[in-house]
This record gives C-alpha cells, structure tokens and sequence, in this order.
C-alpha cells in the first residue's frame, strides 16, 4: 500500500503518527522539538524557511535533521523515529542511557528529549567514513584512540556491568526461534545463513572456549560500522555516533568487530580484512588511549599488542557467526511491521 503512495513502509507508518499527533491538537512537532533544544529564531517565521533532510532510512529507525535557513551552517537537531517492533532486540532506555554518559565524557552528541517513538539530539558535524578513509592511517588510530577513550568510562555511571554478549546473541536465538508460523518460515528461507542447530552449537563451543580468555569487560559501542563514524578533518578528529547497542562487553569482541567492517556487511569480501600490519599499528594506538586514559604509563610493548592480537582474532568470531542470527531476526520483526502497516493502512489514508 505505501509503496503505491510512492513513500517507504516506514515513513508511512511515521507520517500516520505524526499526523495523529497533530490532529489531536498538539503543536507542531518541529517547533515542540526546537523550543525543547532553546534554539533560537522567530517561531512566527519558522515556516518560512524550516526544512527537513532524511538521511538514513530502515527497519530500525528512521533519521531526520530539522534545520533553519543553511544545512551547511545553521544548527541541526537529529530527530531519529523508531521501527516498529525494534524493542523486541533494542534496549531504548539503555540507549538513552548511553547517550548520556557518552556525552557526559565528550564521546557523543547530547540527547535533547525523547518521545514516544524516538529520540531528538545534536547532530555530529563531520563526514561519514567510507571504505577509503577507514584504511587511511591518520584515520583508523583517531579511530582506535576514541575506542581506547571510550573503554576507559567506568562502570559506575551505567550500573550493571557484565558483558551483554551472550544474553544478547541468545535474545536474537529466540527472536528466530520464536517463529512457528510456516508462511514465515518460508518468505524467510532466501536469507542466506547456516541452519540454526549449527550455528547454536557453534556460538556453544566458542562461549566455552572465550569465557576461559581474560578479555576485560569495558563500556562498548557493539557495532562500530563505517556508517557510525563521524570524520572531522578540520577538527582531526572523529566521534561514535548510533548507540542501540552500546553496553559493557568484552574489550576484544568490540575490536573484533569493527575489523570485520573492513570486509564489508552484505558483500564480505574476505581480502579486505585488516592485514596483521594495519592490526598491530590500530592496537598500539589504542592501547596508548587506553593506558593513557586509565592514568597508566601510555608506553606498549610488543607483546602486549600480540596479546591482545590474539584475543581479538578470536573474539571477532563471535561476530562473523552471529550475524546470520541478528539479520535472520531483523527480517523477521520487518516481516511483522509490513503486515501492521497493511492492517492500519485504512485508518491513515484516513487522516
């Protein structure tokens, strides 16, 4: 149905909320969500020249800025709208915890408000990494020294600190698993991952092997994609931005992780992995961060970087092997949000 309307799923299912909103008598969204951030210009004007810009769109958020006058130049408040259903994997209020202390520390933008459905914060000024910049050295150790900056927050500001890796990986299992209706076992079938008997008995043995590795458990970001990158090449400097899955895990398993960006998400190309060169050179600027901002000598021998080396290679395991399972989950609560939109479609149409 909203495909015909020439808009995504998504934006039709967040038009049908905004819409409620404002014939319930509410004031403008844009204009509630400016006076909460004390942005300041004439409210009488704003329609004049108040403009808005989608920058990413999918089945867990949908992100907009909202500006007045130049994109380029004036302030921009970061409105993020949630998918439906994304509570099912997504703590929201752990993000929003997570906002604060990331802020708190001069690791991310601060949270402004939050709503209903979503999340109103400051934009991160800069460019999103690509490919390219993510190899450039200069880059990668701005990137691994944030990485270092950010591990040290303590656990005290956050609560519980025990690793969310494998509770985590077991609530996408049972996402997966909870699907015993056959239609959607069958639309579900092209997504190409291993069966589930394997990749359970496969996430066992290497939760048996890695709880024995002294890997120290430390506040993480959980998915440091390229897309979650924020280049500042006037500022030389770069900032984590996304945090639906930051929490305290292994140090490893977030390293791990983010080198397996280098090879890509949907299109893996396994040549593109991080060579051991560019690994011991990430991971002796991330151990200087890491000592330095503990209050420790920032001095790294060679072999505390090949152990950590060998911590992360296995580490980054886990995360190969977990991924068939959290995109298998994906689908699947994207396949309930469709068939809510078409249950509702009459009712928005409507408004």
């Amino acid at each position: 149905m909203s495909a015909f309307l020439g808009i995504s799923h998504f934006e039709f299912y967040s038009k049908c909320c905004i819409n409620k909103c404002l014939k319930l008598g509410s004031p403008p969204l844009l204009l509630e969500i400016y006076h909460t951030a004390e942005f300041r210009f004439n409210p009488n004007q704003a329609h004049l020249n108040q403009l808005i810009k989608a920058f990413t769109e999918g089945i867990t958020n949908q992100l907009m800025g909202c500006y007045v006058g130049s994109l380029m130049q004036d302030p921009i408040l970061l409105v993020r709208v949630y998918g439906q259903m994304t509570e099912l994997f997504m703590d929201r209020d752990k993000e929003m915890e997570m906002f604060r202390v990331l802020h708190k520390h001069g690791c991310g933008p601060e949270l402004y408000c939050s709503f209903t459905n979503g999340i109103c914060y400051e934009f991160v000024k800069g460019v999103v990494l690509d490919d390219t910049l993510l190899r450039q050295p200069s880059v990668y150790r701005l990137i691994a020294t944030e990485m270092g900056k950010i591990h040290s927050i303590k656990s005290g500001e956050t609560g519980n600190s025990s690793p969310v890796l494998w509770s985590r990986l077991s609530q996408f299992l049972n996402l997966v698993q909870s699907s015993d209706a056959p239609e959607q076992q069958k639309s579900s079938a092209h997504v190409e991952a291993p069966s589930l008997k394997i990749i359970i008995k496969e996430m066992e043995e290497l939760k048996s092997h890695l709880t024995h590795i002294n890997s120290p458990v430390v506040l993480c970001h959980n998915d440091l994609l390229t897309k979650n990158v924020i280049y500042n090449q006037e500022e030389g400097a770069v900032k984590f931005i996304d945090y639906e899955y930051a929490d305290f895990n292994y140090q490893a398993y977030d390293i791990g992780n983010h080198f397996n960006e280098f090879a890509g998400i949907n299109n893996v190309d396994s040549s593109l992995y991080p060579s051991c060169e560019l690994q011991f050179d990430w991971l002796t600027a991330y151990l200087e961060s890491f000592k330095w901002f503990n209050g420790m000598d920032s001095t790294v021998t060679k072999k505390e970087v090949l152990e950590l080396y060998a911590q992360v290679c296995k580490f980054s395991l886990v995360s190969i092997l977990g991924r068939p399972v959290v995109k298998l989950a994906k689908y699947k609560c994207q396949t309930n949000v469709l068939e809510k939109i078409m249950r509702v479609a009459h009712d928005v149409l409507s408004l």
